[in-house]
């Protein structure tokens, strides 16, 4: 397994504030203030390291054990660079800048390495580079691309981007702020791959593997399981029509299971005067949030509100399985909402994630321009029942664990929430948060307050 970085901070992707929008490659704009604070050009805050590259052939890097990033993320291995260190790596693509496909900075942390395709920079001694990862995310960097056909962020124009200055004890805890935040969410999300490691572990050991029965039918103990769950699994196996399964089991259809509810055709329900909710496209289901989605009234029948927590199926396009945690929201075609009234969440969560790989090769194989996968697939796809008691003992055991997962997301949610607040309003000054800038603020306030004697320290 790849070795990651020893940490990754968060991806920028915001749009710029208005207050950056109309800063061109003009000289004279080049310093206006912020807020109380300056703005520098990028190149006079940074270290450029594009000149210290070592180059090193794909053929010798594909079995290396460090991550490897471009403009795009993480992509595959070709000819790049190996780095080691904190840096702030600036996309170059420039059409993908100019519509945000992608992310425009993130930083990396440790060893990785890098293709052509990416700035790689520091901040230098006017400058924490974790700093500039936040200031940039409120900067328009379309207005610094060049060429038509192909546009490019040259070194040379990313050089001339302002970005906010403030002193360094202020930069400094402007970015200890945030990346606590940002850090909080990197944890909640390395929670959840292990959260998510474990579920799908247990589901493949009792439900694919048999490993309980397996274990009593030669004698042992099965691992892992308290005596009560253990004396509730069978000690052999009976024949079925998907073959040997485990004695007292049964065999039903996904959509035996669960119910899966399309979403409705949205346009029909235009957004108007009064409250409304984002829709949930197979696009907002891929990142997990609704930022930027668009809109419809909420003249929906409740089943077709989602809700943080429900289970999403996309059955056209790119198929996904996935526990929504990106807030209220409008179920769209194209998507399943799942539910039963019957099973658990995890048993038909963690079923028709076990078929997920088998849907998506009928949906590739379907001759049309949007693979998808119909309603008589949902019958074909089969799934284990044990008996009542046995699914209540798995239950105390699975159901914290997913539950675990939709409370981190929905933390992290809450999290990002409040660090985008948090931005603009530390990157203009609005919050006093070192205690060089408090005391500033303090004594300026009290020689007001008294008229400035001359002896006020």
């Amino acid at each position: 397994m790849s070795e990651r970085p020893k940490s990754v901070g968060r991806v920028l992707t915001r749009q710029a504030t208005p207050a950056h929008g109309d800063v061109g490659l003009r000289e004279e704009a080049a310093n206006p203030t912020y807020g109380g604070w300056p703005t520098t050009p990028l190149g006079k805050l940074t270290k450029n390291f594009d000149s210290v590259r070592v180059p090193v052939k794909g053929a010798d890097r594909k079995s290396g054990k460090y991550p490897y990033y471009g403009a795009s993320g993480i992509v595959d291995h070709v000819d790049g660079f190996l780095f080691d260190g904190e840096y702030l790596l600036i996309a170059e693509d420039g059409e993908n800048l100019r519509t945000r496909q992608t992310p425009v900075a993130f930083m990396a942390t440790g060893k990785f390495w890098v293709n052509n395709h990416a700035h790689i920079v520091q901040g230098n001694d006017r400058a924490l580079t974790r700093y500039l990862s936040y200031a940039l995310s409120q900067t328009e960097i379309s207005g610094f691309l060049s060429g038509s056909t192909m546009p490019k962020l040259t070194q040379g124009n990313m050089n001339r981007i302002p970005v906010i200055e403030p002193p360094l004890p202020e930069q400094k805890a402007i970015a200890h702020i945030l990346v606590t935040l940002d850090d909080k969410i990197e944890l909640n999300r390395r929670m959840n791959a292990t959260l998510e490691a474990m579920a799908r572990a247990l589901f493949q050991s009792w439900f694919v593997d048999f490993d309980p029965v397996r274990a009593k039918l030669d004698g042992r103990e099965p691992a892992g399981l308290d005596a009560a769950t253990a004396a509730l699994f069978p000690a052999h196996f009976q024949d079925s029509t998907l073959g040997h399964i485990p004695h007292g089991w049964g065999v039903r259809s996904l959509d035996q299971i669960a119910h899966f509810l399309n979403g409705l055709a949205l346009q029909k329900y235009p957004p108007g005067d009064g409250a409304t909710l984002p829709v949930i496209k197979i696009a907002q289901l891929r990142k997990g949030g609704s930022e930027g989605a668009d809109r419809c009234n909420t003249e929906l029948a409740p089943q077709y509100i989602v809700e943080d927590g429900d289970v999403l199926f996309s059955w056209s396009g790119s198929l996904e399985v996935e526990l929504w945690c990106g807030g209220q929201g409008a179920l769209n075609q194209h998507l399943f909402k799942v539910t039963s009234h019957e099973f658990p969440k995890w048993f038909y969560y963690l079923w028709t994630l076990y078929h997920l790989d088998e849907f998506r090769l009928i949906a590739a194989g379907k001759a049309t321009t949007m693979g998808h996968i119909q309603r008589g697939h949902l019958t074909a796809a089969k799934a284990l029942v044990p008996p009542p008691a046995l699914l209540k003992s798995m239950t105390h055991i699975m159901a914290p664990l997913i539950d675990q997962i939709i409370a981190n997301r929905a933390q992290s949610r809450t999290l990002a929430t409040l660090r985008d607040a948090l931005l603009p309003k530390l990157l203009g000054g609005e919050l006093c948060i070192s205690e060089s800038k408090t005391k500033a603020k303090a004594k300026a306030k009290a020689k007001a307050s008294l008229g400035s004697p001359a002896n006020l320290p």
